[in-house]
């Protein structure tokens, strides 16, 4: 059958998916999930976590669509001053938005349905365009030809969103390996194409939320994303294969590298985040003011501000700049101009996420 004429059908795959491939690919994305989700119990508050390495995920995930910003915008963006004029920045910033909200969705309920998903993807898109009801979607290369039309008719989209969420949260309906089952949720969400835009992103989410859902991870600082993108042509290569052929060993080997490299990788980051937070925590010390609140501050936010350090310290607007400014006048962070503001980066843990 022509790849454009192709469908998707109900999930689980009649195919065997598990081949011997697969199944000894899978330990080693298991054991490097595993040592990821043990490691980032080591950083003492998770929130430092949950505002580093999801911008991280949304910064590479969004390159993925060509929606390309800086450390530096982005991090002038989290500070929400008036004057920021990046709209990539922005863009990303409504990714990480919409990853948290998708954590707390999960955290909140303990499973994912398709108002969640609409909700996820009206948090990235900043509209209420919901599930797609008309038709004339069509995925094409880049010389501009159709590979792919996904389902038009609106009641066949919903039906098979039905059934991938009936797939995403019922494990009776298939006994195969969660991570496996991560990469063909992703593959028919990305073939059903339910919204008008955000598909990729939303799917990008997915899989992060899924790993979270089946306690692979406690919270979402796998960015898988970085992978996706370094191997771009071999992802959508991939996802046309199963659609060419029936074949999807070679979609699912792709997605368990990934999680095993990225895994890997992220478990390194941490690593070095943890010594980079035990230095300066030995230098703070040496001031009257140290509190383990104030350096949680300092690595929460790689650009902070004294309205940041006001409010999670619970001390004075003119007490929070006295911290920053003599820490800024030590060396220990760089202070800077946006506006009429001023804010604070602590150089190092910028160099360790911009690298």
């Amino acid at each position: 059958m022509p790849a454009a004429l192709w469908q998707p059908t109900d999930l689980p795959p009649t195919a065997e998916i598990e081949t011997k491939a697969v199944l000894k690919k899978l330990p080693e994305a298991r054991a490097a999930l595993a040592e990821l989700k043990g490691v980032s119990k080591t950083i003492p508050n998770e929130g430092i976590l949950l505002n580093t390495l999801p911008l991280q995920e949304a910064k590479d995930s969004s390159a993925v669509e060509n929606i390309i910003t800086t450390h530096d915008e982005l991090f002038k963006a989290a500070l929400q001053t008036e004057g920021i004029k990046s709209q990539a920045a922005k863009e990303v910033g409504n990714y990480a938005a919409a990853l948290r909200l998708g954590f707390s969705l999960v955290r909140q309920y303990g499973f994912l349905s398709v108002n969640h998903l609409a909700l996820i993807q009206r948090e990235l898109e900043q509209n209420n365009a919901g599930y797609r009801r008309l038709p004339g979607t069509t995925l094409k290369n880049q010389l501009g030809d159709v590979v792919y039309m996904p389902p038009q008719d609106s009641a066949e989209i919903m039906r098979l969103m039905g059934n991938l969420e009936v797939y995403l949260n019922d494990d009776t309906l298939s006994d195969a390996d969660p991570l496996v089952k991560m990469a063909v949720l992703h593959f028919q969400f990305e073939s059903i194409h339910p919204f008008y835009d955000g598909n990729g992103r939303t799917g990008r989410i997915l899989n992060i939320l899924y790993l979270v859902l089946k306690e692979l991870l406690d919270i979402p600082v796998l960015y898988l994303s970085r992978y996706l993108i370094r191997y771009k042509a071999d992802y959508y290569r991939h996802l046309q294969q199963v659609r060419d052929t029936g074949n999807w060993e070679p979609w699912l080997l792709y997605m368990l590298d990934g999680v095993a490299q990225t895994a890997r990788e992220t478990i390194t980051l941490i690593g070095e985040m943890r010594e980079l937070m035990q230095r300066t925590k030995q230098q703070l010390r040496n001031y009257r003011f140290y509190s383990q609140d104030l350096l949680n501050n300092l690595f929460r936010h790689p650009y902070t501000r004294i309205e940041f350090v006001q409010q999670e310290l619970g001390v004075s607007r003119i007490t929070a700049a006295g911290y920053l400014n003599q820490l800024a006048a030590d060396g220990l962070l760089q202070k800077q101009k946006l506006g009429v503001s001023n804010y604070y980066i602590n150089q190092p843990l910028f160099d360790l996420l911009a690298r």
